[in-house]
């Protein structure tokens, strides 16, 4: 009988060593939620029309802010202000999306990504 009422020499299975390998994912997952929330505070900007449109949104897809120059607005062209600002939210959740997608992929998980 082992000491701490397990398997006698620990869970060993195949050459792997159990607790071990717990550690080391428990450590991983601390590892990652630590990138997330460093992601999450991070703020991400995109800007369309040559800039007449700036959209900030944070790294958990939260609009911060949508900046609108005075030449955008036309009243005869609302679509086109519409199409601008969809395309600039549209970018500056693409950047949070790849600098996810970045930060996972330091971490080998198969199927994770």
């Amino acid at each position: 009988m082992s000491r701490r009422g397990g398997f006698p020499g620990g869970m060993n299975f195949g050459g792997m060593d159990i607790n071990k390998l717990m550690k080391e994912a428990k450590k991983m997952q601390a590892d990652i939620e630590k990138s997330q929330a460093e992601i999450g505070e991070k703020e991400f900007s995109a800007t369309a029309g040559g800039g007449v449109i700036e959209v900030v949104v944070s790294g958990a897809k939260v609009i911060k802010s949508i900046k609108i120059e005075k030449d955008a607005v036309d009243p005869d062209d609302v679509e086109m202000l519409q199409d601008l600002i969809i395309t600039c939210v549209n970018e500056a959740l693409r950047k949070v999306d790849d600098a996810q997608a970045q930060e996972m992929g330091k971490y080998n998980i198969p199927g994770l990504m």
